[in-house]
């Protein structure tokens, strides 16, 4: 018996986790919608499914579970409607422009005990788990994140108050790694270059210090004026071992040299096969990231930007 799934959202994530779904074994995706009928005629007519011209008839199609990909701007009611309706929910990161919306999603989560997953797929590497397993035996000291990047083509992206700046939507993804690896950050303090294009309200860049709870401290470093992305990653310096991760490679240098390291696992596959998995078998895989353990990453990365903003520390919450 297939897992019946819906699609929300048709843009270019959304056509990623539909191919996706298409070649998973056991999976039916029944259709996709999107605010865009276009671009939900598009994306269905590639997958071989039907276009739904709304969300409420989308989850009233018989549903197992639905995967929510939609701009950050977006997020909120698409949410509560799943959740009204009972239905498992894999929501793509951020989980918002801000915080309120986040928020409020996962109080509603919380009470209806629906499964969740979220878009971080990084955490499905096997170098991932490498380069956690070096660091629960050589403690992290200093953390430097990093994405120096372009600005994506969808025009949300460019305007701060849809997409909530490059730091929330985009390097998130190391934030996510900085916590994962280093543990949780007690406190931010961050500085902006303001934007220096006509018509984007997103930064140009944004460099960020972090203190740990463990006592290790560590940097963020992002930019969007580059004209292709050359640096996205994470390097930890531990108590005996030196780790530099990217999506791409894994080197870890220990008093016995440097081994270097490339991933078996396509993460972006993985991260839907573990949500489907838990939804048949019951068993969650350890880098499936609920929308409970997304919320502090999302805090995390809004702190930053509150930070960015106001050129106070802000203690991140909890």
């Amino acid at each position: 018996m297939s897992l019946r799934v819906g699609l929300v959202g048709a843009g270019g994530v959304g056509a990623r986790h539909g191919h996706t779904l298409r070649r998973l074994d056991g999976v039916e995706l029944v259709g996709v919608t999107d605010a865009v009928p276009a671009a939900a005629a598009a994306l269905a007519g590639e997958l071989g499914v039907p276009a739904v011209d709304d969300v409420g008839r989308l989850l009233g199609s018989g549903l197992d579970a639905v995967w929510l990909c939609v701009p950050p701007f977006a997020h909120g009611e698409l949410e509560l409607a799943v959740v009204r309706a009972g239905l498992p929910l894999f929501v793509e990161k951020p989980l918002g422009a801000g915080l309120a919306v986040a928020e409020e999603v996962a109080a509603a989560v919380t009470a209806a005990g629906v499964p969740t997953a979220t878009g971080y797929h990084w955490r499905h590497l096997d170098t991932v788990a490498r380069a956690r397993a070096v660091c629960a035996a050589a403690p992290p000291r200093v953390v430097a994140a990093t994405w120096l990047d372009r600005v994506p083509p969808p025009a949300w992206w460019a305007d701060a108050g849809r997409s909530g700046g490059q730091v929330v939507e985009q390097a998130t993804h190391v934030l996510d790694l900085a916590r994962w690896l280093a543990g949780e950050v007690a406190e931010v303090q961050a500085v902006v270059a303001p934007s220096s294009a006509s018509g984007r309200s997103v930064d140009d860049a944004t460099a960020a210090l972090l203190r740990f709870e463990s006592g290790a401290v560590g940097t963020l470093t992002a930019a969007c004026v580059q004209p292709v992305k050359t640096r996205a990653g994470i390097e930890l310096s531990c108590a005996g071992a030196a780790v530099e991760l990217t999506e791409t490679s894994l080197v870890v240098t220990t008093p016995d040299g440097s081994q270097r390291v490339e991933p078996a696992v396509d993460a972006r596959t993985a991260v839907d096969r573990a949500f489907v998995d838990l939804l048949v078998t019951g068993t969650r895989a350890e880098g499936l990231v609920d929308h409970a353990e997304a919320l502090r990453t999302h805090r995390l990365a809004v702190a930053v930007a509150e930070s960015a903003r106001t050129g106070a520390p802000v203690r991140v919450g909890r």
